[in-house]
């Protein structure tokens, strides 16, 4: 089994229940949740947009390869209702982000793991801090805790309070 690392993200819709919906879907066709950070609150990154995202990061013990786990998140999100847009920085209901599988590295043409920003994203680093504080990135040979030390990124990033996990 491998420990996959994922972060959830959406600042559309119903963000309790499609969080909670893909958990349920994750469980299934995933693996088992070993790990899950609390919800954040945070800015857009990379785009304005009024609304506020809500990440939580998982951590996820899965039998399947790397390129199954993203065909499965990508089915994932679209049947809860993700609409791909051409710009990579939009809203969305739901994404689902492959941060590490293992301590693989990975480079296709659509699949690069590690993913290839986490370290300036404290949208990323601050949930996956809370389950792996310790976690080593493969290529820059730091833990999650050294990255989020370094990261410059300012944008807001605050649990959000009573939500269910």
């Amino acid at each position: 089994m491998i420990r996959l690392y994922l972060l959830l993200g959406g600042n559309i819709g119903d963000k309790q229940k499609v969080f909670s919906e893909t958990r349920d879907r994750l469980r299934n066709l995933l693996g088992k949740i070993t790990a899950q950070s609390a919800v954040f609150e945070t800015e857009p990154w990379g785009f304005e947009s009024p609304d506020i995202f809500w990440n939580q990061a998982l951590e996820i013990s899965t039998s399947l390869s790397p390129e199954e786990v993203l065909a499965q998140t990508q089915i994932i999100e679209q049947k809860l209702g993700r609409i791909r847009k051409e710009s990579q920085y939009s809203s969305r209901i739901i994404d689902i982000d492959i941060l590490f599988y293992g301590d693989q590295i990975i480079h296709q043409e659509n699949l690069v793991i590690p993913h290839p920003r986490i370290q300036e994203r404290k949208f990323a680093l601050v949930p996956l801090f809370e389950i792996a504080p310790e976690l080593v990135h493969p290529v820059f040979q730091k833990s999650i805790g050294q990255m989020l030390e370094k990261c410059t990124d300012e944008l807001m990033v605050k649990i959000v309070p009573d939500v269910m996990r």
